[in-house]
This record gives C-alpha cells, sequence and structure tokens, in this order.
C-alpha cells in the first residue's frame, strides 16, 4: 500500500510539474501568441476586403452617374431640337377667347379666369392631353379599307370647370374638350372650404340626367367660353408647355446628379 501511495504521490508530482515546467508555459504562450496573431491578420484582412469593396463601389458609383449624366445632355439635346418650346405660342390667342392664363412654371395644370358679371369662372387644364379612340369613327374604318384610320382618334383635353358666385357656392364640371365637342363628364356642386359634408349628395351621373338638361348646361358652359373652338388652340398651348415643363425637368435631375 504504501508504495502504490508513493506512487501515486510520484504520478502526481510529475503530473504537477509538467504543468508548471517551462516548456509546457512556452508552448501554451506560442499558442496564445499564435492566436492573436491569427486575429489581428484576420482583422486586417476584413478591413483590405472592406476598403477594396468600399474603393470599387465608389469606382462603380461614378461610373454610373457619369454615365447618368451623358445620357441626359443626350436627351436634353434630342428635347431642344425636337421638342423645343414654342415662345410666340401666344400670339395664336383665337379672336374671342375670353380668359385670362395663368401658366405656373412647375405645375401639370393650365389656369383660365374670367369674371362674367357676378360669377368668377376658373378652368384647370391638365397639360397632358391624350388620344382617344371613338369607336363609331373605327368601325367605320374597319368597314371601308380606304379610309385613314388616323380619323377615328380624337384629341381629348382634360379640364375642371369652376362657376363660382359671391357666397363661395360654386358648380363644378369635369369637362372633356374635343374639336369639335365639349363632353361634360361630370357635375357637382362644391361649398366653401369648411362647410362640405362628406355624405353630401353630390347629383346623378351626368349622362342619366333628362337630355334636355344635359343640352341646357352644355348651353350655359358655351356662354361662359367654353367651346370646341379653342380647344386646337389649348392643345397647342399645353403641348408647348409640356414640352417646356420636361426639358427643366431633365435640367433640374441633371443638376441633381452632378452636386
Amino acid at each position: 500500500m504504501s508504495m502504490f501511495r508513493r506512487a501515486s504521490s510520484s504520478l502526481a508530482t510529475l503530473a504537477f510539474r509538467a504543468v508548471r515546467s517551462p516548456v509546457s508555459l512556452r508552448n501554451g504562450a506560442v499558442s496564445a501568441e499564435r492566436l492573436f496573431l491569427g486575429s489581428r491578420q484576420l482583422s486586417r484582412g476584413s478591413v483590405f476586403s472592406f476598403s477594396r469593396f468600399s474603393t470599387e463601389s465608389a469606382v462603380a458609383k461614378t461610373t454610373a452617374d457619369e454615365n447618368l449624366v451623358s445620357v441626359l445632355e443626350s436627351e436634353i439635346e434630342c428635347a431642344v431640337n425636337e421638342e423645343a418650346p414654342d415662345e410666340n405660342v401666344m400670339e395664336d390667342v383665337p379672336e374671342g377667347f375670353p380668359f385670362e392664363i395663368v401658366d405656373t412654371p412647375g405645375e401639370r395644370t393650365l389656369l383660365l379666369q374670367r369674371k362674367f358679371e357676378d360669377e368668377t369662372i376658373q378652368v384647370e387644364v391638365d397639360s397632358c392631353a391624350t388620344y382617344d379612340d371613338d369607336e363609331e369613327e373605327a368601325e367605320q374604318a374597319e368597314a371601308n379599307d380606304d379610309e385613314d384610320e388616323e380619323n377615328s382618334v380624337k384629341l381629348r383635353i382634360p379640364m375642371v370647370v369652376s362657376v363660382a358666385k359671391g357666397d363661395g357656392v360654386c358648380l363644378e364640371f369635369g369637362v372633356s374638350a374635343y374639336a369639335d365637342e365639349i363632353v361634360i363628364d361630370s357635375l357637382s356642386i362644391k361649398h366653401p372650404q369648411g362647410s362640405e359634408n362628406e355624405l353630401a349628395y353630390e347629383g346623378p351621373d351626368f349622362d342619366d340626367l333628362d337630355e334636355n338638361l344635359q343640352k341646357a348646361f352644355h348651353r350655359f358652359l358655351e356662354i361662359r367660353g367654353i367651346k370646341p373652338s379653342f380647344t386646337g388652340f389649348l392643345a397647342d398651348y399645353v403641348a408647348n408647355k409640356d414640352s417646356r415643363e420636361y426639358l427643366q425637368w431633365l435640367k433640374d435631375v441633371k443638376s441633381f446628379v452632378e452636386k
């Protein structure tokens, strides 16, 4: 038993000495140093990779921006050469045109306004005129191959006409202006701001009104200056405005990208 104890004691002592030996400590220090150096190398690699990524991103951004500016410059040149705004459009105002034109740069709509006896009339003209297909003429074009299909397409100018009196109440018409007719799309009565009821009855669809009543409303607008004879001039004016706004928009975008 004593020999066994001594042997065990000797083994424990050797194990303790091995742990405390300079070689073991040195080996441990080397491992720690390697771990530390490995961490530093990994850190340096990460910084290097991030720096390279940032540089590549900056180069890509610069290239993309320069390309965009180049394309914008080309588009501006085309807009100037092909869609140059006509500065003399106001010289073509038709005789008897009763409205004052308020054309605010940067706005999509054109405002027409006038006084008519005790009424104030304002017309918002959307500069984005569209072309509508005339179904009846399109059917005729299909039946007759010799007829030009372009005749089935009609220029449409959307407008909102407001006729107000002294108390602030007004009739508001949604209108489509064509070269040969004025079409009333909607009609409602509007009250001054702050007094409107969201649940207020706004009247029936205009097409559901009695035919004589529809004709009377068309005459009502015609007397106040809403006539198809002015549609051609308005079409030219809003096309000119759209060209001006588009050109300025291109310049503003280019200016932003170049900052």
